[in-house]
């Protein structure tokens, strides 16, 4: 009692060996475990196998980065791919054209054989009795050219609006098959261009802006504003495609005068298609989580951007991609902006439903599983808010 020290237990009193510090010690079951300094291989200290070795690498942050250099080595390859397919060589396939007068001059038929020839595709004729019906349907871009062929001489509208590539490649065919028809051609075009945008590209490359700049918000907004509510997150959305098509529009028109837009319809639309393009990520993150990214540039980038008509008009583009580039955000916001920009008394309704249709749907599917969604605020215990 007094001077004595009792050892701590388990200590090693000088006499006998210390379980865990010394030779073997006995196991729950009696027999002896690893000698010291061996650790046990595996779980429970059996030899490990390919299967523990394969799991050790899935939990590790290399599995993910190994995905990721496979992934954006095809996204590579696939970017490139697509935009040369639809942009490399452009080859018209069916070409709307109006027509006037009836019956068609011996003239106008070898003009038209000639055009066929020339282009390698064929012209789908739309036969108008006066020039007024012609240019009605050239405003509401049903028809490309006009044709208007009389006994000694050859007029072709083109509208470079419609397509700068279209109408070039018109221009030049339709001055060809004049020289080799021996009959003068006229070639005008009535709905030039504006200045600042002589290959009409200005208009892809906003709308293309608005897409990327979409989805790349909602991914930041995913990293760091991970804790936004559901609500909150549509909310900051919105406000960040309202700031960030203001920014676009506003340098192209005002800071650069490369388009003269109408401003508030432009800054709209742009706004828009931020949204749909960034609720379209938000959908796939609440699907697939942190893979989200793979769908939304597959839909937005290879496949929306190369067919939505913006650098290559649809008809010169795959007739397969002249098709789809209509129903996706891309080619919908290019189709909205140019009839926004250039024929602002015939404003169609498909596009702003096409655009309509995705941020919808979007958003449906994420409220509906937004339990699933990698943010939001974490849920307090309930023994917690009960003390609380």
């Amino acid at each position: 009692m007094s001077g004595e020290r009792t050892p701590p237990e388990g200590a090693d009193d000088g006499g006998g060996a210390t379980p865990g510090a010394g030779g073997a010690t006995p196991d729950g079951a009696g027999g002896a475990t690893a000698a010291p300094g061996r650790a046990p291989h595996g779980a429970h200290g059996r030899p490990s196998t390919a299967r523990d070795t394969w799991h050790a690498f899935k939990e590790s942050p290399y599995f993910p980065a190994t995905v990721l250099l496979f992934i954006l080595a095809a996204a590579a390859g696939l970017f490139a791919g697509s935009y040369t397919y639809a942009m490399a060589n452009p080859t018209p396939h069916r070409i709307p054209a109006a027509v006037v007068g009836r019956p068609a001059s011996p003239t106008g038929t070898a003009f038209v054989t000639g055009m066929e020839k020339a282009l390698n595709t064929s012209l789908v004729l739309h036969a108008y009795d006066t020039t007024a019906e012609a240019d009605e349907a050239l405003q509401e871009q049903r028809v490309f050219t006009i044709l208007r062929a009389g006994n000694d001489r050859v007029h072709l509208d083109v509208a470079g609006a419609s397509g700068a590539s279209v109408a070039q490649l018109l221009a030049e065919a339709g001055e060809k098959v004049g020289k080799e028809i021996g009959v003068p051609v006229t070639v005008r075009d009535v709905k030039p261009l504006q200045p600042g945008d002589p290959r009409g590209l200005a208009l892809f490359y906003i709308s293309l802006a608005a897409v990327i700049l979409g989805f790349v918000g909602a991914i930041q907004l995913s990293v760091h504003a991970r804790t936004l509510t559901p609500l909150e997150r549509i909310l900051f959305t919105v406000a960040h495609a309202l700031f960030g098509a203001f920014a676009i529009a506003a340098v192209v028109d005002w800071g650069l005068g490369a388009l003269d837009l109408p401003f508030l319809q432009s800054w709209l639309i742009l706004a828009f298609t931020m949204f749909t393009s960034a609720m379209v990520f938000t959908m796939f993150n609440t699907l697939i989580g942190r893979w989200a990214m793979l769908p939304t540039w597959g839909v937005m980038v290879l496949l929306g951007n190369p067919s939505s008509g913006g650098a290559v008009s649809w008809p010169l583009l795959p007739s397969l991609l002249g098709h789809i580039g209509r129903w996706l955000p891309p080619g919908a916001s290019v189709n909205a902006q140019h009839t926004a920009v250039y024929y602002g008394g015939h404003q169609f309704v498909f596009p702003y439903l096409v655009l309509g249709v995705w941020a919808l749907v979007s958003c449906a599917v994420f409220w509906t599983w937004r339990h699933r969604h990698p943010g939001g605020r974490p849920k307090e215990p309930e023994h917690a808010a009960a003390s609380g």
